[in-house]
């Protein structure tokens, strides 16, 4: 599709496996911008000033938590620390922002899982977002090795791991390159042994039916579409310089990888962009 100038707030790009390869689409207003026919091509990203707060859609003069004015920073469940800490749940210790939010969202099956970013790390996701949590990311292969039953135990569990394997993709090392490839499956049966005392205690502890191994689940591979991987990271800031431009190069996780630098789109979730071509 020919693209001359499609302008409105961004979101974080809306993801899909097509045969093994991530497909991205950039939402721009109510309109989605198809990327990956765009590698190749030279792009020009202006930033106009604006931003519209994700959730309400108030203008905002800054952003919060990828998107979010400050109000809704302040109130909504879905910004509390409690979302990147998730052994530390706001809904069972009875603080939750939004209890109603909370039932919908923590408390449902969630995925514990290995991936390979930018090496090995454990990580959580809802269990209605994989394999878009792995897309995200990155990931070039990821693994699941638990479903339990909400995101507490799920956190409880990634935390008994982590004291083994990182639960962070170092983002610079993932654009840089494809990382060594890795056993999945042998890694997660070694983290199993090496937390086989403390997993059982937490089984106990939660009920045999809340935490369920997954032994018989599949590795998952993820090819991206990048035509070259840049030798320095160099990553754009719009707040600092609101006009970016280059040859798209590749995209990978939620970045855009230009021969002059990348760019976090996920970072920008609210910001008015106008993009053009030539």
């Amino acid at each position: 599709m020919a693209l001359t100038e499609m302008a409105g707030a961004v979101a974080k790009m809306k993801t899909a496996l097509n045969e093994g390869e991530a497909q991205y689409a950039l939402p721009l207003g109510d309109e989605l911008l198809s990327m990956n026919e765009r590698i190749g091509r030279r792009l020009r990203l202006h930033y106009s000033g604006q931003i519209n707060c994700v959730h309400c859609g108030r203008l905002s003069k800054k952003s919060f938590n990828q998107g979010y004015c400050y109000p809704c920073f302040q109130r909504l469940a879905q910004c509390d620390s409690c979302i990147v800490s998730p052994e530390k749940c706001h809904y069972f210790a009875g603080t939750c922002r939004e209890p109603e939010w909370g039932e919908q969202h923590c408390m449902i099956d969630h995925i514990v899982y290995l991936a390979n970013s930018s090496g090995v790390k454990v990580g959580i996701t809802r269990g209605t977002q994989v394999p878009t949590r792995w897309i995200d990311q990155g990931a070039v292969a990821a693994l699941p090795i638990f479903r339990v039953s909400n995101r507490l135990q799920s956190g409880l569990v990634e935390t008994l791991f982590k004291a083994h394997v990182a639960d962070k993709t170092s983002w610079q090392a993932m654009l840089k390159g494809e990382p060594e490839p890795v056993d999945l499956h042998q890694r997660a049966a070694e983290l199993r042994q090496a937390c086989e005392v403390e997993l059982a205690a937490l089984t106990k502890e939660q009920g045999l039916q809340a935490i369920q191994p997954l032994d018989e689940a599949e590795a998952l591979e993820i090819r991206y579409p990048v035509e070259a991987y840049p030798r320095k990271v160099s990553s754009f800031n719009l707040d600092k310089t609101p006009s970016v431009e280059g040859t798209l190069m590749g995209i990978k996780g939620q970045y855009l990888i230009f021969d002059t630098g990348v760019i976090n789109m996920r970072k920008y979730a609210g910001y008015h962009l106008v993009v053009t071509e030539s």
